[in-house]
């Protein structure tokens, strides 16, 4: 009774502190203990432990007595457990504080089991409180391992896991929460009690076919448990073997789940079992590639395990910490040619080495005589196999029968046969010699001895004294030669099993370079995946691979470069630590060794680098420079390189003024100190000149200074060099010298010191112009050598090609960097002045002039005035561009009439390097004013379009699309000769084609025209590269509100974009139009696409409701098969997610789909009939009988497939309900409407425009310059 009362007062305070909990939850947890104090005038948290401790002892005395008959009664043991499970109950049972609480239960509950016979109850138990209370899966996997272990209960272990494999697969997959609860316990209780739950794993194998994903987890989280725990090592028997294996085949297999989690589950089991050195090496290359192939997985978090397994076989593969395939390839094709050589060398010797008759004579000897012994004692035995000689078989004959059936161990038929020949050759050798002295069976033997070994035979057996006294010597050597062998043949059977275990290890490290390999090609394409931890992860493997020596992984190195500028600060945080990890930790022993290699592997990265992987490296490097993480050894070994005080090739000279170059954006100093050094290393006075390196001074010096257009806040004028500085002396110096020699490099060259001149000089203009003038002196000089006084005064002079190339190059880098310097530079200085002058004035101001409440004042306040001034300043330089830079009296304009005689004669200056700098120098003119550009640009499109040169159209393609930016009024007209660069035959003018056009119409620079399905034909571009680009320009234009639908009746005829379609509302109103398309279709073909676009859009319910109600629209058309399995793909998409009250439309499409392809449209008729009146009434109503019989006379080509438009009152005319009438054949889309007044995408020569005219833009930012 005692017992009864305190344990019903401990459920009480229990309750009651529960209660008190979830108060204190609401009021804060400040004083929780003084409530709970002032609630029970103790606190109950440190009574209950010695309470449960109290019962525990109680269980454990001898208490039988206390019940007649010594028999305990259940009753009583249900009480003191079911406070126990009740105290479980609470969901704090499971925080750390109440941990002394939940090991007092689980030893009462321990000597419950082990005294009272509570196992049965406990099971039962433990599987409900799992269904029902999420928090206690770790709470009791903790109790039944201490049960298990400490208490010596392990077949609890069996009971629960056998509850819980007979549950119904069907039923945990209503019951979610029971399932949760299971698939915790069991993955939990397979990491705790491995060894116990080995033996129930059959039961929960069955779980793997259910429908509930976690159970499934749960099962093969127990599975590779056993494999890491139990079924680990080389020392197992074979039985424990076979059921690793049999694990590791279920993991394979469930590799390929229906559900993602489980096969993002699979992987990451396999990366444990490869870190912990688990996977038997015999699965490495199934296991690899597995990995491989579910990295095209759908799922991100499968790829991203994938990812994650591979980087942990590199990181534990047992094969060589270089794995380059192309130095494995070598030792492995010569190990194997000597295992092949071995291997012959031991068949040729097995050859030779004839085994000796007698001593296979003594090896079936034994068998042989008493299969003869038996056939004399049961001659019966051999009725059944009857041996019989041939009438015209010779003795001879019969001996070699004999002979082969005793060396094929058939001794049985060998006695019956020679039986027979004994009777049948009496007087024939060796029949003839069966001595009547000797028993049967020793004269049997006898004769089956001399046929078998030969006519020697009986002789020696007679005399074996005499037969080993007449061995000669050569004989006694050879047995003696064959005992001495036998270590030499073991010694070379070693040799051939270590060759071939050699052999097997290169080909599993080459399989696997090789997986390796394949691996990278696929991830380096996730690289600029959207995931930003699929991002890092695929960063994380290539420096891995990399530090693995893969000779592929530096293409993915390179590849990442361009990630240092995402968005994502995880993103760019991961590309700095990976080439913090990969170059700024090298190997040496002293830092100027560390900085020697470090300076090598960057270098490295800049062998045949494009401009904007240089980029990249630049923004890296200036963010280790500006942390102070290059040290300054690394700065001195390169000023070392660049002077040539260390020796070095002049590629590596040229890298490490690149390097300079780049750090010292981060600082500087670096070079800004060191200038005349600088000056004096790239731009000496020898000949030839090195361009490339004087090309990287000129970018290195360039860094000193800010390149960006000065801001308002900036109140010191810039940084400028005057002009006598010999920077700029010898720049212009070795730019007109180099311009009369026929150098590649002189181009690039000049483009670097011409920019930098406008970047630091004051006044560069003036250096500019001297340049200019200097290069025209030495081609007319040039142009006098040539016509000399003998040539005829008629003669035309001619210049050599690479010097009128030069020139018109370097003319048109001027006018470029001018315009550059003009709205950057001077406009800045402008701004600049102007604000130093108001706040100078606004310091000599009165006070009483400050009075806020003038106009003046005002215009100040809203900024008007700061603005007038802006619009001045901007009118100013745009007039010195329009009126003053091409003006007759200037030197840029001197190179005009040349430059469109070059252009305009591409017959008679036909060489293809002329012919580029020409028309890129003529683009660069045409951004100057918008006068020479309109009078320039019909000449410019010319070029574009029929020039047959790819490198001239795609220059022109990109002149035109910045032109298209700063006049975007005056390139209007000529947009769609632009589109008409995606269908150049060449790949390279289609790529630029397709980056110009994705940056004009994303900047919204250019109207988004019909002409824009060019775009969506790249998506099926064969070069990969422009593929992508189309997608992605997709992708973005789909960000853009409603861009994709408007655009997508104009484009579905070529290339399904449908995918970009996801609004519910959208997706309706295009099915309707989809539907009505099908009454104004001609051919199988359209109808076939129509059906096919149909199944392809995210149908709803208020979607189907559409499609019913335009169904006479494609009714008629169901009898095709492929237009009906199209439709009934749309019947089977929208079941699986369908709602209860959504079923009965879906029933009733599918009833009419499969009548109309059935019996066709009449068949619906009859199925109208059947169903209610207030169902046909909005179909009679959607459908007037007229739209049935519509004339399609006026449909006779392909390009009147038009759709018909939806039936409702048009929003042009609402009350006009004749022209509704009239218009209701067609359906104008937004895109139509946006181009009907504008050029076709399409025109001739004689539809050019002749004059353009400004188009007002609803955009103001389009007019910014």
């Amino acid at each position: 009774m005692n017992c009864y009362a305190l344990i019903c007062l401990l459920e009480s305070f229990e309750t009651m502190t529960s209660q008190t909990s979830l108060m204190d939850l609401d009021l804060g947890g400040k004083g929780r203990k003084a409530r709970a104090k002032a609630t029970h005038g103790f606190d109950w948290e440190e009574e209950r432990q010695p309470i449960l401790q109290l019962l525990t002892q109680l269980l454990q005395l001898d208490i039988r007595h206390l019940w007649s008959h010594s028999i305990i009664e259940e009753e009583f043991v249900c009480l003191v457990t079911g406070c126990c499970y009740r105290l479980l109950e609470n969901p704090t049972i499971s925080h750390q504080k109440n941990r002394s609480t939940r090991e007092a239960i689980t030893h009462l509950l321990g000597v419950a089991l082990t005294r009272y016979n509570h196992m049965l109850s406990a099971t039962v138990k433990i599987i409900q409180m799992l269904q029902h209370f999420e928090h206690l899966a770790s709470v009791l996997v903790a109790a039944v391992s201490l049960w298990a272990t400490d208490y010596g209960m392990k077949s609890i272990v069996g009971e629960i896991v056998r509850e819980i494999g007979q549950k119904c697969p069907q039923e945990l997959s209503r019951d979610p929460s029971g399932a949760k609860g299971f698939a915790a316990f069991l993955t939990e209780l397979a990491e705790r009690v491995p060894a116990i739950l080995m033996s129930s794993m059959c039961i929960l194998l069955d779980h793997l076919d259910g429908e509930n994903y976690m159970m499934r987890n749960a099962v093969l989280a127990a599975v590779a448990e056993m494999v890491l725990q139990v079924l680990n090592g080389d020392q197992l028997e074979a039985a424990a073997r076979d059921t690793r294996d049999q694990f590791l085949d279920t993991l394979q297999a469930h590799g390929h789940d229906v559900s993602s989690f489980v096969r993002s589950r699979v992987l990451q089991l396999f990366t444990r079992i490869v870190q912990q050195k688990a996977l038997p090496l015999t699965r490495f290359q199934a296991v690899v590639a597995l990995a491989v192939g579910r990295l095209a997985d759908k799922s991100v978090l499968v790829c991203k395990n994938a990812i994650q397994l591979l980087a942990s076989f590199l990181a534990n593969n047992p094969f060589s910490c270089k794995l380059s395939d192309t130095d494995l390839a070598g030792p492995l094709q010569k190990e194997t040619q000597k295992l092949q050589e071995m291997r012959a060398q031991r068949r040729a010797a097995a050859a030779s080495a004839v085994l000796d008759p007698g001593e296979e004579w003594e090896a079936m000897l034994p068998e042989l005589k008493a299969t003869l012994q038996q056939l004399l004692k049961l001659p019966q035995e051999g009725e059944g196999m009857p041996e019989e000689v041939a009438e015209t078989e010779t003795a001879e004959e019969v001996e070699g029968r004999i002979r082969r059936l005793l060396a094929k161990a058939s001794y049985k038929q060998a006695i019956i046969l020679t039986r027979e020949a004994i009777g049948h050759f009496q007087e024939s050798e060796p029949f003839c010699h069966m001595d009547p002295e000797e028993s049967e069976k020793t004269g049997f033997l006898n004769l089956l001895g001399t046929i078998f070994k030969g006519p020697a035979a009986p002789t020696q057996e007679k005399n074996p004294q005499g037969a080993a006294g007449n061995l000669g010597p050569g004989e006694t050597g050879c047995k003696d030669k064959s005992s001495v062998s036998e270590p030499e043949k073991c010694r070379e059977n070693d040799e051939l099993v270590k060759q071939e275990m050699l052999v097997q290890y290169l080909q599993d490290a080459y399989s696997f370079s090789l997986k390796i390999t394949e691996a990278i090609g696929i991830i380096s394409k996730m690289m600029y995946e959207h995931t930003t931890t699929v991002v890092q992860e695929v960063i994380e493997f290539f420096v891995m691979v990399f530090q693995f020596g893969v000779p592929q992984a530096l293409f993915g190195v390179r590849r990442m470069l361009p990630l240092i500028w995402s968005k994502e600060p995880g993103v760019r945080e991961a590309v700095l630590n990976a080439y913090r990890q990969l170059y700024l930790k090298p190997k040496g022993d002293s830092a100027r060794a560390k900085a020697q290699t470090l300076i090598h592997n960057l270098s490295l990265l800049l062998v045949d680098a494009s401009v904007g992987t240089v980029q990249c490296l630049e923004e890296i490097l200036c963010e280790f420079v500006q942390k102070d993480e290059l040290k300054p050894a690394v700065t001195q070994v390169l000023w070392e390189r660049a002077t040539k005080k260390v020796p070095c090739s002049p590629l590596e000279r040229c890298s490490s003024v690149m390097l300079l170059g780049m750090m010292a954006r981060g600082k500087p100093e670096i070079v800004g100190s060191n200038l005349d050094t600088l000056v004096s290393i790239g731009l000496d006075e020898k000949l030839p000149q090195d361009y490339r390196l004087a090309q990287q001074v000129c970018h290195a010096i360039a860094n000193i200074s800010d390149r960006r257009k000065p801001s308002l806040g900036k109140r010191h004028p810039p940084f400028r060099l005057p002009q006598e500085h010999c920077l700029f002396e010898r720049l212009q110096e070795t730019v007109t010298k180099g311009v009369v020699r026929p150098d590649p490099l002189w181009i690039p060259f000049k483009e670097a010191a011409v920019t930098l001149i406008y970047q630091l000089a004051e006044g560069p203009e003036v250096i500019c112009a001297r340049m200019l003038q200097g290069c025209a002196k030495q081609a007319l000089e040039k142009l006098g050598e040539k016509s000399s006084p003998q040539e005829a005064p008629k003669d035309t002079p001619m210049l050599p090609t690479f010097l009128l190339m030069n020139l018109l190059s370097l003319a048109g880098d001027v006018a470029l960097q001018q315009l550059v310097h003009l709205e950057q530079a001077v406009s800045g200085e402008l701004c600049r002045r102007r604000v130093l002058r108001e706040e100078q004035e606004h310091k000599t101001k009165e006070p009483k002039e400050k009075n806020p409440s003038s106009e003046a004042t005002m215009e100040e306040e809203m900024g008007l005035v700061g603005a007038t001034a802006d619009d001045t300043e901007a009118e100013l330089i745009r007039g010195i561009c329009e009126l003053e830079l091409l003006d007759g009296k200037q030197t840029l304009a001197a190179f005009v009439p040349l430059l469109l005689k070059v252009c305009n004669n591409p017959g008679l200056y036909s060489n293809p390097e002329l012919s580029a700098a020409a028309s890129l120098a003529l683009g660069k003119f045409c951004m100057i004013g918008a006068t020479f550009c309109d009078s320039q640009l019909r000449l410019l499109f010319t070029m574009l379009e029929k020039s047959s040169l790819p490198i001239v159209r795609s220059n022109l393609m990109i002149a035109t699309g910045d032109l298209a930016i700063r006049f975007p009024n005056v390139v209007d007209p000529w947009t769609p000769h632009l589109y008409a660069r995606l269908r150049d035959p060449a790949q390279q003018v289609r790529k630029t084609a397709g980056l110009v056009m994705t940056h004009l119409i994303l900047k919204d620079m250019v109207k988004v025209k019909g002409q824009v399905s060019e775009m969506a034909v790249l998506l099926v571009d064969p070069a990969p590269q422009i593929a992508a680009l189309a997608k992605n320009f997709f992708s973005e234009l789909s960000r853009k509100g409603n861009a994709i639908y408007n655009l997508l009746p104009d484009i579905i005829s070529r290339l399904q974009l449908l995918s970009y379609i996801t609004k519910d509302k959208q997706t309706e109103s295009l099915v309707e139009k989809l539907c009505q398309r099908f009454r104004t279709a001609q051919t199988e073909r359209q109808y076939r696409d129509l059906a096919y676009c149909v199944s392809q859009l995210p149908l709803t319910e208020r979607g189907l409701r559409k499609v019913l109600e335009n169904f006479d629209c494609f009714g008629d058309k169901l009898s095709d098969e492929s237009i009906f399995s199209a439709f009934l793909s749309v019947v089977g998409k929208l079941r699986r997610g369908a709602k209860p009250e959504g079923k009965a439309v879906i029933d009733e499409f599918e009833q009419k789909l499969r009548a109309c392809h059935t019996r066709g449209l009449d068949a619906i008729e009859e199925l109208e009939i059947g169903q209610a009146g207030s169902q046909r009434a909005p179909s009679a109503r959607k459908q007037p009988a007229v739209s049935r019989h519509r004339h399609l006379a006026s449909a006779a080509s392909h390009s009147d497939f038009v759709t018909p438009e939806p039936r409702r009152t048009t929003r042009w005319h609402p009350n006009s309900q004749q022209r509704v009438s009239r218009k209701k054949l067609r359906i104008v889309f937004s895109s139509d409407e946006s181009s009907e007044e504008e050029p076709s995408a399409e025109m001739t020569d004689d539809e050019t425009p002749k004059k353009t005219t400004p188009i007002r833009r609803a955009s103001a930012h389009r007019h910014r310059s």
